[in-house]
């Protein structure tokens, strides 16, 4: 079993089915194997920094403070996020008391993950659109460090997850 499926069944499967079945599409699948591959490579739940620091980001898709903000307070996603933290056990879910969760729960990390894509306007990319979903990711991420070398590679393994 590979890490795409592991994460997949142990995570992306049951934070979705937490979610308006709607949200549940192959291109959320994809674009958010293709985060997770870009910000953690599917290991690291804490952000690693030069010299063994840890950074402030958390889980596999590595949300930062404001990420987590966000997503509980935009209009679009804040009732499902109080949902999620209740589905997950998260009593005073402040945006700090969810990133601290988001280290060892990959269902929390990869529900806010898709809520963060949802409070996005304008719809997901297409199935092997990679600069679309390349634009996406850099829209709703903001990585400091976005690493454009590495997207191409990380997507295609998503998308050929997706779509054998």
């Amino acid at each position: 079993m590979n890490a795409l499926h592991t994460v997949t069944i142990s995570a992306i499967n049951p934070a979705l089915n937490l979610l308006p079945a709607e949200l549940d599409t192959p291109e959320a699948r994809c674009l958010l194997l293709a985060i997770c591959l870009q910000e953690s490579g599917l290991v690291d739940r804490v952000q690693r920094v030069k010299g063994g620091g840890k950074g402030p980001a958390r889980g596999l898709p590595q949300f930062e403070l404001g990420g987590v903000r966000g997503v509980l307070t935009h209009l679009a996603s804040r009732e499902l996020a109080a949902e999620i933290c209740a589905a997950r056990r998260i009593a005073g879910a402040t945006s700090s008391v969810v990133l601290a969760e988001m280290e060892a729960d990959d269902v929390l990390a990869i529900a806010f993950a898709r809520l963060l894509l949802f409070t996005d306007p304008r719809p997901l990319p297409a199935l092997g659109d990679q600069e679309g979903a390349w634009a996406y990711y850099l829209r709703n991420w903001r990585p400091g460090k976005p690493h454009p070398d590495r997207w191409a590679g990380n997507y295609a393994k998503a998308l050929a997850f997706i779509r054998p």
